[in-house]
């Protein structure tokens, strides 16, 4: 699909969005006039009396949209990211609305609490038109992909090539790969079409849309003509990041007298910030302990039932500056599952797991005992994933700045398990999404973690 149907895709948005304001006014207006609490006698009977300014709180919902780039439609937005912008695009637009409102109607009485009701039910309304508007655009994008030309075929390209794969909605297709190494014929299922000398050649003759750089080790010099070509074919390029202090840190640009200066800066968890997080840990963890204490009871039970031995595990892992804590889970493995097998990591198929055990692993039920970690302070609700001692001594070994991770508390879920980056999957690439969490960290980031997980806590595929 050519990235002119995105010229559509913002019509019919923008279409859906004004329907969805008339919608929402209209319904702040039946709410206000059927309550009519407090009461307001100035108030229009007719809804035509409003007509007008609702005409004004469109326009104005649409300019802010327009400002808050929500007709720009990137791929791969989560949901959770886009309920925020338009949250708070929606509380924007109703008071630049009220504004122009009240200065031109001032003969027409704009209750107050109609337009906290008009906030409510737009809110409502545009996410429900946004998801249908989504929903659509994947459709369309899936049966017209883009054709994309990943160059690398090493482990950073396969990576990419099968997040492609696996993400048919976003509108990307993999045609292959371009790699200069000897003996690569094929990888992730996709053939390699030539060297990087032929990306000219290959662009033209697989018809390529957009190319994707996968090369963390290639030089400035030769990434720059990689740039060059795909922008003299007019194809889109992309570049994947090589750095772990890049990809993990807030950059801002600056200049020093007119030259362009790339400023990064360390925001790690650090004062005030330690204090707010903390006070969600108590309250999340609480309000769940309190909640769920009746699940407790039944999983409690039921590993009793299933197999003899104690119904929470212990474990050592390392937390906070890499200082060893027992954390806590519910058990799901033969008592004296490791003494024969030493730690290894757990596997789909783990013979080691008793049957009640089999179900709190793939559901991730095993893991709320640490709800009391969270208490303690051993942990905190969001975090990178603790590791036992002898795995953090070999991932130091060969994984540059893994250390680094254990600069925030250890935390039930995290920025890479939510990025689908659990279990037996690359250490790297978690740990690249473990600093970003770390040196990126916010409340709305730590929000959003959790209302990831919730979405995704039973349907993990990589949970066992």
């Amino acid at each position: 699909m050519r990235s002119k149907h995105n010229l559509w895709f913002g019509l019919v948005t923008a279409l859906v969005d004004a329907t969805m304001v008339v919608v929402a006014f209209f319904a702040a207006y039946q709410l206000r006039r059927l309550m009519n609490y407090p009461p307001t006698p100035n108030i229009a009977p007719t809804f035509s009396g409003y007509a007008s300014m609702m005409v004004v709180q469109v326009f104005s919902m649409l300019a802010t949209f327009f400002f808050y780039r929500l007709y720009h439609l990137p791929r791969g937005t989560s949901r959770v990211d886009q309920f925020y912008t338009i949250l708070a695009a929606v509380s924007i637009g109703a008071i630049v609305g009220t504004a122009f409102t009240s200065l031109l109607y001032k003969e027409l009485d704009y209750p107050r609490l109609m337009v906290i009701y008009f906030v409510f039910f737009a809110v409502i309304t545009i996410t429900m038109g946004r998801l249908l508007t989504g929903s659509w655009q994947a459709k369309v994008r899936s049966r017209h992909p883009d054709r994309v030309l990943v160059v690398g075929a090493g482990d950073v390209g396969r990576m990419i090539a099968e997040r492609i794969r696996q993400s048919p909605h976003l509108g990307y297709e993999a045609v292959g790969f371009l790699d200069d190494t000897p003996g690569r014929r094929s990888a992730a299922g996709l053939p390699v079409l030539g060297p990087l000398a032929a990306l000219k050649q290959i662009i033209r003759s697989e018809r390529v849309d957009e190319v994707v750089i996968a090369l963390p080790e290639a030089s400035h010099e030769e990434m720059l003509d990689l740039i060059y070509e795909c922008e003299h074919e007019r194809v889109l390029v992309k570049v994947f990041p090589d750095v772990f202090q890049i990809i993990a840190s807030d950059l801002h640009i600056s200049d020093l007298n007119g030259l362009p200066m790339l400023t990064v800066r360390d925001v790690a968890l650090r004062g005030w910030r330690l204090a707010l997080k903390r006070g969600m840990d108590l309250t999340f963890s609480g309000i769940a302990m309190i909640l769920l204490s009746p699940l407790f009871l039944l999983i409690a039970l039921l590993i009793k039932l299933d197999s003899p031995g104690p119904v929470f595990y212990s474990q050592v892992r390392m937390g906070l500056d890499a200082r060893p804590f027992p954390v806590l889970k519910f058990r799901s493995m033969r008592v004296g599952a490791e003494k024969e097998t030493g730690a290894v990591w757990a596997t789909r198929d783990d013979p080691r797991k008793t049957r009640v055990g089999s179900f709190l692993r793939r559901t991730s039920l095993d893991e709320l005992p640490q709800f009391i970690n969270v208490l303690l302070g051993d942990m905190s609700l969001v975090g990178p994933r603790p590791e036992r001692p002898v795995f953090v001594e070999q991932f130091r070994q060969v994984v540059p700045g893994y250390m680094d991770r254990h600069r925030a508390k250890a935390g039930m879920t995290g920025w890479a398990q939510v990025n689908g980056l659990r279990g037996d999957t690359s250490i790297v690439e978690r740990t690249k999404y473990d600093l970003y969490y770390v040196e990126n960290w916010s409340l709305l980031l730590d929000l959003k973690i959790l209302v990831r997980t919730l979405f995704t806590f039973f349907r993990d595929r990589n949970a066992y």
